[in-house]
């Protein structure tokens, strides 16, 4: 196995660190350099919420325990992710203040304090206080030393929250503390203020937090000095399902069966706060000195993907790529009937998104078809899909959904529309014992006048998911090819318990053949090299962390394979120069999420695309299919769209030795290539030529 792998953990905050070179990148539109600062603070609460939950929890077992559960020390892991986010909220920090708020006066734009506004603008703001804030505060009292109990239950994960010191001397002789959570889902986090007479073009916004504390003290009715910002992560729920398997995962689950559920992971607080004040949450709250994150005066800036943008500015912001019409889609009659006559490649965001509940809205409305059977891992709010699965029922269709119940984060909506579903007829059923259910599949059965089955099947790499399939880049397969068909349908009969093994002859499936067929794919480049042929393995992922993979990669990289991967996210290979291995990691407009896999082959490519990243969980403890690409065309297309990420030099980034994150530079001859630019005009460049 390889010893050189960088830790998991540290190639996840570099790749956050490409997300903050969006921020920081003067290229950039300054909205979209905003929202990637709201991406940055985005993921990084996701990752105190998971990774740091894990070790903060790990960290209590006994060290006799640790030293036989894990292979590394969850303090030191803690240490170094604290001066590694340490050093990256110092980059945060120096790109809002000295590049984002200068740029945005130059616009006119103002964000301002409460000691900043005039008074036209502090009535507007009490006025605003008085009838859209006020009716949703609360108000709490942090304990004092000697009250029983430290918890503070109201403070839910995420929560912005003021802690509020009194100018009385009453209070700063007890040290009374106030403490009001921020109401950001009924406010919104930003107040649009009317401009002021010597600047009637300017456009002035404030934070909901400085409108509250200019106006705590009329609503308290007592002399506020200042209300310091805090925020808190929670371990919602501890994720060890997803980071351990097996006798391990049994192990630490006994261990931490006691465990604290719901506890601080992070505490993000105002540098300004007084050190007493700090003292007493920190107690309050049970805090270690590894959660105590000081910041600048306001946090959450996830809140940032919605700053108020002046009309009419439409240039602050990337200009809009519509999703595109598919050349064969798009006003056909029938869509099941063009997937009957040929193979069909959608690829959002670049491609519309219509067409997928479209085939289930017609599947449901064809007289011979039976049954429409679904993987569920991530579903919108509001989803047509779901939707139009329900109509489908409503017309006597079975339907069965397939709906993970873990899918961290979206627990809530899956749950809703599973209810639904079940309510309204369709056998449901969450998750599946012992892994998740990741894989991305739709498989609609057809019962002809003649007796004949006909499979029309959906095998993707991104979810059922409307609000996504606008952001992040994922490709779909729709095919009537029997031998898929009949693959994915015993699929399906094995999430409903009707198989043991899905024995497919063509669909690789984890956690069953993907991982031994993938070797064997790679093993075939090996002898093809050793033979004095032309082998190369041509990949793309969101994650490589697996280390028996990585092993395969750097076995057929020493002996003459030439190994190119994309990666987007977590890549613990960072190969050495004298490395027959290069990797980029492209951070864009859109997120990249396909997974596609190319392998020469002696000159005969085969192509596969799926759900599978090279994670030891999606290889061993999820459901995934990773379909071979039969038609010779998509094979062709999915094929020039890598080829137009491996030559971007605008945003793809090298990994690599000595180079980790450096941006690819355009060589003197070169063009400027910018791969989700050039894959967009390639598909407009499609309808043009018909």
């Amino acid at each position: 196995m390889p010893t050189d792998l960088i830790k998991r953990d540290s190639s996840w905050l570099e790749f956050n660190a490409r997300v903050l070179q969006e921020a920081a990148d003067p290229r950039v539109p300054l909205y979209e350099r905003i929202r990637f600062l709201a991406i940055y603070s985005s993921n990084l609460d996701e990752f105190y919420r998971v990774r740091v939950s894990s070790l903060r929890q790990f960290k209590k077992l006994p060290k006799t325990e640790r030293r036989e559960l894990f292979d590394f020390k969850p303090k030191r892991e803690l240490r170094e992710i604290r001066s590694t986010v340490y050093q990256q909220q110092e980059e945060f920090g120096r790109i809002f203040r000295e590049e984002i708020l200068p740029q945005l006066r130059e616009e006119g734009i103002h964000l301002i304090h409460s000691d900043q506004m005039t008074k036209p603008q502090r009535a507007f703001a009490a006025d605003h206080f008085d009838h859209h804030i006020a009716p949703h505060l609360q108000l709490h009292w942090l304990p004092g030393d000697g009250d029983e109990g430290g918890e503070l239950p109201f403070l839910d994960d995420g929560q912005l929250c003021l802690a509020v010191s009194l100018n009385e001397p009453e209070a700063e002789e007890t040290g009374e503390v106030a403490l009001v959570p921020i109401p950001v889902k009924e406010t919104g986090r930003f107040v649009v203020l009317p401009s002021p007479e010597k600047d009637p073009d300017g456009y002035y916004v404030i934070f909901v937090d400085s409108v509250m504390r200019a106006n705590l003290s009329r609503w308290m009715d007592r002399r506020v000095d200042f209300g310091y910002s805090f925020k808190l992560s929670r371990d919602a729920e501890l994720y060890i399902d997803n980071e351990f398997d097996g006798d391990l995962l049994r192990k630490i689950e006994r261990s931490l069966a006691n465990r604290d559920t719901g506890l601080p992971t992070r505490f993000l607080y105002d540098g300004d706060m007084p050190s007493w004040m700090l003292k007493r949450l920190k107690k309050a709250l049970r805090l270690s000195k590894y959660d105590m994150i000081p910041g600048a005066r306001y946090h959450n800036f996830n809140d940032f993907f919605r700053f108020p943008q002046p009309p009419g500015r439409d240039y602050l912001a990337y200009p809009e790529l519509p999703p595109l019409p598919h050349p064969q889609l798009e006003g056909a009659a029938s869509v099941m009937e063009v997937i009957q006559h040929a193979d069909i490649l959608l690829s959002f965001p670049y491609q519309k998104y219509d067409y997928i509940p479209q085939l289930i809205r017609e599947a449901a409305d064809h007289p011979e078809v039976t049954k429409i059977r679904i993987t569920l891992y991530r579903v919108a709010k509001k989803s047509q899909v779901v939707q139009n699965l329900l109509y489908a029922l409503k017309l006597g269709k079975v339907v069965e959904a397939f709906v993970e119940a873990k899918a961290r984060f979206d627990e809530a909506s899956n749950l809703y529309w599973g209810k639904e579903m079940t309510e309204a007829g369709a056998y449901v059923r969450y998750s599946y014992p012992a892994v998740k259910v990741h894989t991305k599949l739709l498989h609609i059965e057809r019962q002809t006048g003649n007796g004949d089955t006909v499979h029309y099947s959906y095998i993707g790499t991104g979810n059922f998911n409307e609000k996504t399939a606008k952001l992040y880049t994922d490709h779909a397969l729709l095919t009537c090819r029997p031998k898929l068909g009949k693959d994915v349908e015993r699929v399906f009969d094995l999430l409903r318990g009707k198989l043991i093994l899905p024995r497919c002859k063509h669909l690789l499936v984890a956690p069953f053949n993907l991982e031994s067929e993938f070797l064997n794919l790679i093993d075939r480049e090996i002898a093809i090299a050793k033979a004095g042929g032309h082998a190369y393995l041509f990949l793309k992922m969101n994650s490589l962390e697996e280390p028996t993979m990585i092993d395969k990669l750097q076995e057929a990289a020493r002996v003459g394979v030439e190994v190119r991967l994309i990666v987007r996210g977590i890549c613990r290979l960072v190969p050495r120069e004298d490395e027959n291995i290069q990797i980029i990691s492209i951070i864009d407009r859109f997120l990249e999420h396909a997974r596609i896999f190319i392998f020469g082959n002696d000159g005969e490519e085969l192509v596969y695309l799926g759900s599978a990243d090279w994670m030891n969980r999606n290889l061993y403890r999820r459901v995934e299919v990773v379909t071979p690409i039969f038609d010779h065309l998509i094979r062709l297309e999915l094929r020039r769209i890598m080829d137009m990420q491996w030559r971007d030099n605008q945003r793809a980034r090298l990994i690599c030795d000595g180079q980790l994150n450096a941006y690819r530079e355009p060589q003197p001859r070169d063009g400027h290539f910018r791969a989700q630019l050039d894959i967009y005009n390639y598909f407009k460049a499609q309808l043009a030529a018909d």
